[in-house]
């Protein structure tokens, strides 16, 4: 007879609808294994599995010139659409709509962690990069602030003769040759850039571009202003790496861009994270003399880029995508959620502090 019942509940729990739930299941414990185990996530996916995987979806991806990703997310929404009217229609039961909704959910859940998700568990840029982790005091961060106001000052050039495809063969170039000391797996397949299909809606919610995990595919908004275009693709092109953080994210588009011949590279990076200094140090007593230091061309330039973003703008769908996407960092360990972007003036307090990479990043610039 115990027989016969386990036998019964086995057919059910593991008959045809309810395998992928299971394998959803699954792979939320591997969620948790890799994020107490990052060394585990660094060596078996993210330098093991998913150059390979990135490798192929990006080759396949680019053969098409729109966005698979977008497509897919469409499909998605017009499933979900087709699944209520045929509820409402009564042409499908509740019970088996649910179990459809629950097979949607359970396969993206179970492509977007295969396909790039869990490099958010893998090992930290401090320990990838041999890179000194400390705590810097106030008069050190006005040092640096200092310095990357004279940088940004004297980096300023005109963006009158930009050219998008040089750009980024520019930042390929340069991605290549810092490539050792970034330690990332170049070049891991194609990354040729694509327009979001729907980019002014997208610049409602202040989205300047996103990576796309299920087609290995890098996305820059059409609204950004030349002066952008160089840091926001680099940072994009820094998740195809499998670099998750958002402000490790920020940091190797800083370093890829300010170490480029390119002088558009150098001042559209310096002129990104100084904005997120200027965050950090308004508050503090030195700030006022300080900003003074930056030249009338880079104010106008920080002045115009807000402008521009604030035109564009709609306060209500910006106000959900940051929350959705504050809720999606947080769900993947990103404690700081979407405050992580400005985690980047960290790191680049650590690499100025750090002698020791510095004289090991001088080599191959």
């Amino acid at each position: 007879m115990a027989k016969i019942v386990l036998s019964k509940i086995l057919k059910y729990v593991f008959n045809r609808w309810s395998v992928l739930p299971w394998l959803a299941i699954a792979t939320y414990v591997l969620t948790e294994i890799f994020a107490r185990n990052p060394f585990w996530a660094e060596k078996i996916y993210s330098r093991g599995i998913y150059p390979f995987v990135t490798k192929i979806l990006s080759k396949t991806s680019s053969f098409f010139p729109f966005s698979l990703d977008d497509i897919f997310y469409l499909l998605l929404i017009f499933a979900a659409v087709v699944i209520i009217i045929l509820s409402i229609f009564k042409k499908i039961s509740l019970k088996n709509s649910g179990k459809i909704v629950l097979n949607i959910f359970a396969s993206v859940y179970i492509l977007f962690y295969s396909l790039w998700g869990y490099n958010y568990f893998r090992n930290n840029i401090n320990q990838r990069i041999d890179l000194a982790e400390r705590e810097p005091d106030a008069e050190e961060f006005i040092s640096v602030l200092k310095d990357l106001i004279v940088k940004t000052n004297n980096s300023f050039c005109t963006f009158n003769n930009f050219n998008m495809i040089e750009i980024e063969r520019l930042i390929e170039k340069s991605y290549n040759k810092l490539a050792p000391v970034l330690q990332i797996n170049y070049p891991a397949g194609k990354r040729r850039a694509k327009n979001i299909t729907f980019s002014r809606f997208f610049a409602k919610a202040g989205i300047s571009g996103y990576y796309g995990p299920f087609f290995s595919e890098v996305h820059i908004n059409k609204n950004n202003l030349p002066v952008e275009y160089p840091f926001v693709l680099a940072h994009e092109k820094a998740h195809q790496f499998g670099i998750s953080s958002e402000a490790e994210a920020n940091f190797y588009a800083w370093l890829v861009c300010s170490q480029s011949e390119s002088k558009q590279l150098q001042y559209s990076a310096n002129l990104y994270i100084l904005k997120f200094f200027i965050y950090q140090g308004y508050q503090m007593e030195q700030y006022p003399e300080i900003i003074k230091e930056l030249n009338g061309n880079v104010k106008n330039d920080f002045r115009r880029i807000q402008e521009h973003w604030l035109n564009l703008r709609n306060k209500k769908i910006n106000k959900v995508a940051s929350k959705v996407n504050d809720t999606y960092l947080k769900t993947n360990k990103i404690e700081k959620g979407i405050e992580d972007y400005y985690g980047v003036v960290k790191h680049v307090m650590d690499i100025s502090q750090d002698s020791v990479f510095q004289r090991k990043w001088d080599l191959v610039r």
